[in-house]
């Protein structure tokens, strides 16, 4: 096994709570990498794959929309609405403002490799803050159909730091992101009082 060699790998001496967090951020990345997951093998890649630029999120949105019910087609516009404010944060403010480097691949193997790697900064993750605010969003307008998103949405955010081109804590943010990005859409657009009807299609 080839030794994994990450930019948060600790010096020796005396190290501050932020060098203490990047380090076990790397020892987890590790851990994930140097670990046999059969069955994700051939799943997460193609999952991480599908969801750039917001793909697979707008091909599910326009299965809810087409779904008969009105539930449905709301849960689809709020997904997006709330995927596009994370996405418009993410491009703006995170990646711009913190600037990290992606993990070293050393230990990740090359069949979880993603063909074109990304050359953005690492944190947080863009590809799961969209995951989570496109799940958080149906959800809050749906719990029904955000129970179906819900795991493919955290199938993705994995999918990050299985393919190596997240650290854990990318991840991690980039999905509280994506869900505080569902509760301000939320708030800036107040679900109108359920009917009868609605609870009939739910």
């Amino acid at each position: 096994m080839i030794p994994h060699v990450g930019p948060s790998v600790l010096k020796p001496g005396r190290h501050g709570p932020r060098g203490l967090f990047l380090a076990l951020d790397d020892q987890v990345f590790a851990f994930a990498a140097e670990r046999h997951w059969p069955a994700a093998e051939p799943v997460l890649p193609r999952l991480s794959r599908g969801a750039n630029h917001g793909l697979l999120w707008f091909a599910t949105a326009a299965a809810l929309a087409v779904s008969g019910t009105p539930r449905g087609r709301r849960a689809a516009v709020r997904g997006l609405a709330s995927l596009g404010l994370a996405s418009l944060t993410i491009n703006t403010v995170g990646k711009p403002s913190v600037r990290r480097s992606r993990p070293a691949l050393d230990a990740v193997p090359l069949g979880r490799r993603l063909k074109r790697q990304p050359i953005t900064t690492s944190f947080p993750s863009g590809h799961s803050a969209s995951a989570a605010a496109f799940a958080a969003g149906v959800a809050l307008e749906s719990p029904t159909w955000g129970a179906v998103v819900a795991p493919v949405a955290f199938s993705v955010a994995m999918s990050r730091v299985y393919t190596g081109v997240h650290f854990p804590s990318d991840v991690l943010a980039g999905a509280a992101l994506g869900v505080g990005a569902a509760f301000a859409v939320r708030r800036a657009l107040r679900p109108r009082r359920r009917s009868h009807r609605d609870t009939e299609d739910d």
